[in-house]
Formats: structure tokens, C-alpha cells, sequence
């Protein structure tokens, strides 16, 4: 089995492999975790015509470009196909299944609409607009903007940060029972762990995006 893998084989903590942590996990917890390594099932609940929109969408909500890629798309068709919601929706937005239907099939028609071609196949910057249209819109179709791009980045992130590839990315040591930590404190690394390699301070990027979103 593949180890130490991150999605498009960037990652800040060299040599970090949070399958090195396996023999800690109880059988419960292994399975779960390993299960996800699986080879991605085939399509249950998106469409083929679904499915080539979304897969193109969710690749760049998560800024997915490159092979390796996290298996979003299939994790949420199971969710979707199991009704494994959160447990509740907008009052202004249908149940989550029926909402992933219509928002995806008003991105089709806008697109085709607006571009002449279905979002899949336009380029990557008439991509980006459609999406930002969305994140910054007031409505999407008969639907909130604000709560379709809320429920496209609820299930996108659930699925990516479910992976043990985006652990690896992150420095993420996976569950921490029945282990534990023992070196509690900034800067104070377990002996499994892996120094960041890029420690700059997000903060000062995450004001920046914010200022230019509200101008």
C-alpha cells in the first residue's frame, strides 16, 4: 500500500506518513481509516451528466489541479445515496439531496446560458467567475447563493478532511485514541510528528482575502 501520499503531492511536513501510526489505532479505528484507501466505488447517486459537472467543481473548490486526488465526489454520493446528512438544512433550501439536484442543474443551465457550453468544459478562468458569482450572489436559480455555496463547501471539505491523504497534507496524526499526546505546547512535537515546512502565519493571507472579498 502507498504511503505517505498528500493530494497533487504537495505537502508542508516532509516525510510525514500518517499510516507510520496505524499500530496505534484500536481495529475499530483501522478499518474505518483504512476503508477510505480503498479503490473509490462507482457513482450511485449523481448522474453521468451530474457527475462531469461536479467532478469539475469540487476539483476546484479544493483546488484539486493535480493527480493524486481525494475521492470527494465519491464519498459524497454516499452520503447522498445513505442520507447521511448533518442532520439539518436551511429552511430556505430543500433536503440536502434534492438541493446537490438543483444547484448542479442550475449550474448547468447558467452556464449554458451565459458560456454556450456546460461548465465542465469551459476554461478554468470562466470556471472560477461562475463559481465566485455564486459565492458572492444573492440567488442561484430558485435557491440562496449564499446556502448552495454553503452546502457545495460543507460536503466538499467533509470529504477531503476525511482522507487520510489530506491528513498527510495537513501533519494530522489521525486519531488520538487510544495514543494520546504527551507533548502538549506550541512547538512541542511528538516524536512521530514532522516540523512544518512553510510555518508562515496564515492569519495575515486570511485578512488579506477578507479585505478584498468585502471591497
Amino acid at each position: 500500500m502507498a504511503t505517505g501520499i498528500t493530494p497533487g503531492g504537495e505537502g508542508r511536513f516532509e516525510g510525514f506518513d500518517v499510516l507510520s501510526q496505524a499500530h496505534t489505532w484500536d481495529d475499530a479505528t483501522k478499518g474505518v481509516v483504512l476503508h477510505r484507501l480503498a479503490p473509490p466505488p462507482h457513482l450511485r447517486f449523481f448522474t453521468t451528466i451530474e457527475e462531469a459537472d461536479c467532478r469539475v467543481l469540487l476539483n476546484l473548490l479544493l483546488g484539486q489541479h493535480e493527480e493524486p486526488r481525494v475521492p470527494v465526489i465519491e464519498e459524497i454520493d454516499r452520503r447522498l445515496v445513505e442520507a447521511e446528512s448533518d442532520g439539518w438544512h436551511h429552511v430556505e433550501m430543500p433536503p440536502d439531496a434534492a438541493a446537490w439536484r438543483e444547484s448542479l442543474a442550475t449550474l448547468r443551465r447558467s452556464c449554458e446560458a451565459d458560456h454556450g457550453a456546460p461548465f465542465h468544459d469551459l476554461d478554468r478562468t470562466s470556471q472560477t467567475g461562475v463559481l465566485e458569482s455564486v459565492r458572492t450572489g444573492q440567488r442561484f436559480g430558485d435557491l440562496p447563493a449564499e446556502w448552495v455555496w454553503n452546502l457545495w463547501m460543507r460536503y466538499a471539505l467533509a470529504a477531503f478532511y476525511m482522507h487520510p491523504w489530506a491528513w498527510n497534507e495537513i501533519g494530522f496524526g489521525g486519531p488520538a485514541y487510544p495514543r494520546g499526546y504527551k507533548n502538549l505546547g506550541i512547538d512541542r512535537l511528538e516524536p512521530w510528528e514532522k516540523p512544518d515546512g512553510d510555518p508562515r502565519n496564515p492569519i495575515p493571507w486570511a485578512e488579506r482575502i477578507e479585505r478584498a472579498r468585502r471591497r
